[in-house]
């Protein structure tokens, strides 16, 4: 509440908020939409690979010529955080290792950064948010993708004094979609090839929304920044509609989860979440439980237990509420505090010695949340390094990697911060 009062202030007294942006992609277009029409927020430079494909898409979500040429398009994300004018980073590139190195330049900078490269924030967000708040700056969840409105819904039940029992969103779920590839990942859509490449999709993207990882990544964040646990044998996926989380979660003990719109059969779930998110909680005695039923809120069995629900999300149109709430009152919408899920590449069938990983959204391993300590006991091989590396012995089908299984540089940069973020953040 009160970040439009805040931005009026600020634009009277110090002008917009000035803004730099890596990662023109439709995140980024989608929070470029936007500014626009807030007065109170400035980008002031954009950084992608192709800042001519950058330009594009200004122009498509509806920039004049005149704020295009007022800005600085670049391909060099280290000079824009560099910028001294530029007062928060924005980084949505989606590539772990390059979402690392910009939030640590930024935090050098003593910039602000709204991460919403979570797959960056799974890897080592825990360390990425301890640096920023010892160097004094912002590390930030990105509002308007799930994960951070997921904290905000736990925030409020336990401020609230409220329990949470439980926390996530929703997603379209059978247990066949862990063995999506990209090649078959259109059918699940009620797509062809040729249409998803005529609408601009990436396969491999959308194949990590279908086959679990993307929802393993958000679902670490969530535990990561809230103290929520991540169920124990990886998420459930249980069928839900709404109105009845209460009564499908209610039994839960303080866990993330992930809803499905699919009951196993493949049949819809009517009033199903799967583009929302949920928090479910607990009346703390009797007389709350009553004014659950005075006032109409859906419980379960018990009357004890609720839940509140948000349907949707708008994606990197309600960014620009990281943006205000980190420059302007100097607090993230939702960071990693602890190192407490982890997200291991498993694979999706029998991995020969020798191949080399395809990544997030690939055709070779699917991401599986477990717990922190499951994951370093027995050594997982976190999903965000598991990209371009050689096996170095063969892997059953579904099985979790670990680090022994994988030819992985031990001077590389993005390996050894993980390593440094395992020994120093872990619950």
């Amino acid at each position: 509440m009160n970040l439009w009062r805040l931005l009026a202030r600020r634009v009277e007294k110090a002008g917009p908020i000035r803004v730099g942006l890596i990662g023109a992609g439709k995140f980024g277009s989608m929070f470029l939409a936007q500014v626009p029409t807030s007065p109170g927020l400035a980008v002031v430079a954009v950084a992608d690979l192709s800042p001519e494909r950058a330009r594009g898409a200004c122009r498509n979500v509806g920039w004049e010529e005149e704020r295009i040429a007022a800005t600085l398009f670049t391909e060099d994300a280290l000079a824009l955080i560099a910028r001294p004018e530029i007062e928060i980073v924005i980084e949505a590139t989606g590539h772990p290792a390059a979402g690392i190195r910009h939030a640590r330049a930024a935090i050098a900078a003593s910039k602000h950064i709204v991460m919403v490269n979570v797959e960056a924030d799974a890897l080592a967000g825990p360390l990425l948010a301890a640096e920023a708040a010892k160097a004094g700056i912002v590390y930030s969840l990105a509002y308007g993708d799930q994960p951070a409105l997921i904290c905000e819904l736990v925030d409020w039940a336990r401020a609230a004094g409220f329990r949470v029992l439980a926390a996530g969103k929703g997603t379209k779920y059978l247990p066949a979609y862990h063995t999506s590839t990209p090649e078959t990942v259109w059918e699940h859509y009620g797509l062809t090839p040729e249409q998803a490449a005529a609408g601009g999709m990436n396969a491999k993207m959308f194949n990590s929304f279908l086959d679990g990882t993307k929802s393993a990544i958000e679902m670490a964040a969530v535990a990561n920044a809230t103290g929520l646990k991540a169920p124990a044998d990886g998420l459930g996926f249980p069928p839900a509609a709404a109105s009845e989380l209460a009564i499908v979660l209610g039994t839960a003990h303080g866990e993330v989860e992930v809803v499905s719109s699919l009951y196993r059969n493949g049949e819809p779930v009517t009033n199903d979440l799967r583009w929302g998110v949920y928090v479910v909680f607990e009346a703390p005695g009797p007389y709350t439980a009553r004014c659950f039923a005075e006032y109409g809120v859906a419980t379960d069995a018990t009357g004890t237990r609720a839940a509140l629900y948000r349907p949707s999300h708008l994606i990197g149109l309600e960014l620009g509420i990281s943006v205000i709430s980190a420059v302007l009152r100097g607090e993230p919408t939702g960071a990693a505090e602890r190192f407490r899920a982890d997200v291991i590449a498993t694979a999706k069938k029998a991995l020969a010695t020798g191949a080399v990983l395809d990544g997030e959204g690939g055709a070779m391993v699917w991401g599986k949340l477990v717990p922190a300590a499951a994951s370093l006991t027995r050594g997982g091989l976190p999903i965000g390094l598991a990209s371009g590396v050689r096996l170095r012995r063969a892997v059953p089908a579904g099985h979790m990697l670990t680090w022994d299984d994988v030819a992985l540089d031990p001077a590389d940069e993005t390996t050894r911060y993980r390593r440094r973020m395992e020994e120093t953040c872990t619950a």
